[in-house]
């Protein structure tokens, strides 16, 4: 019998009403987002700003509820999850790191306070003295020494990657199976953005941790992830393993994310002076493709029918009329 995936999601969709009483109108912030992670695997999610990857995070961390769609953890879905139980069971597995270092932690309070209040509500099988040993454990588990003296200080005392890497502390205080990581390192000096990154590969490899990396940097996601899932206006447009992804992208979106951060390993076949730089239009959209409206190789078709995930390659896939026609020519 084959195990189930660690997390998957089918149809998961979640729409927002926007607008007054008279002008109502619907926001379609994800739709029909189909993804699985497996264990001990890193899947970066990424795009620009308002695509959507914000939205799957607080769905899968249950901030959000879906309008429709499934979420499966273990293969189970979570709209069986009914008792308090069990939300606190699934957060310790899945916990969420934000992307604000500076607004994450309280500064009213030391380091400790965050750390020793999660152990107590999440693994109240420990005594005092158990969460104290374990605090100092997952403070030095992501770099941070003399683990002590760092659970000793206020926030402010701390940089910005420090906090960041507390952040991960307070997650892996729970032993999870999955972290969710929104943007974690997109507020840090780039300096510093390389040790969080080996951070995440580090508990992949240490401690067992599947990650959800969410990002709108190409580079990151090539140097940390397995599988690269690309999403634009709500939808996820392109899917596969990353390197094969970035190295022949099948969705014209992603050829102009690349086009924006060139590599010169990668052929670029769509020249970024070609995209308008349309936004997504999500509000009440019509039918057809969402990245029509700045695709330079937009069909009829395109303005009609929405695409759908398509297999193109062996375990890749792209949501494109034009790019699935050109796949069944060569095929010929």
């Amino acid at each position: 019998m084959t195990e189930a995936p660690l997390l998957e999601t089918r149809g998961l969709t979640k729409h927002f009403k926007v607008g007054g009483t008279l002008t109502r109108k619907t926001l379609h912030a994800v739709d029909d987002a189909n993804l699985i992670i497996d264990r001990n695997e890193i899947v970066a999610l990424v795009g620009e700003s308002g695509s959507g990857k914000s939205t799957i995070a607080r769905l899968l961390a249950r901030v959000y509820r879906p309008t429709s769609g499934e979420i499966l953890y273990q293969g189970t879905s979570l709209a069986r999850m009914r008792t308090r139980r069990d939300t606190m069971a699934y957060r310790s597995d899945v916990p969420m790191v934000f992307q604000d270092p500076f607004s994450s932690l309280n500064p009213a309070f030391r380091v400790s306070h965050g750390i020793l209040r999660g152990l107590k509500l999440h693994r109240p099988e420990l005594d005092r003295a158990a969460r104290h040993a374990e605090a100092e454990r997952v403070v030095d588990a992501v770099g941070l020494s003399p683990a002590g003296e760092v659970l000793d200080r206020f926030p402010y005392e701390l940089s910005g990657g420090q906090r960041q890497r507390i952040g991960f502390a307070q997650a892996l205080a729970y032993k999870p199976k999955l972290i969710i990581a929104d943007e974690p390192v997109s507020m840090l000096d780039v300096s510093i953005r390389i040790g969080l990154l080996n951070l995440m590969a580090d508990l992949r490899t240490d401690q067992g941790v599947s990650i959800l990396y969410i990002t709108h940097d190409l580079a990151s996601a090539r140097y940390l992830s397995d599988r690269l899932l690309v999403m634009y206006g709500g939808h996820i447009v392109e899917s596969g393993p990353t390197e094969d992804v970035l190295a022949r992208p099948r969705h014209p979106y992603t050829q102009l994310l690349l086009s924006a951060a060139p590599d010169p390993r990668t052929p670029v076949t769509v020249d970024a002076d070609t995209d308008p730089g349309e936004p997504p239009r999500v509000i009440d959209p019509t039918p057809g493709c969402r990245f029509r409206w700045r695709c330079p190789v937009a069909i009829d078709r395109c303005s009609t029918e929405d695409p759908v995930l398509t297999m193109l390659a062996p375990g890749q896939s792209a949501a494109c009329h034009v790019a699935a026609m050109a796949e069944g020519e060569a095929s010929r």
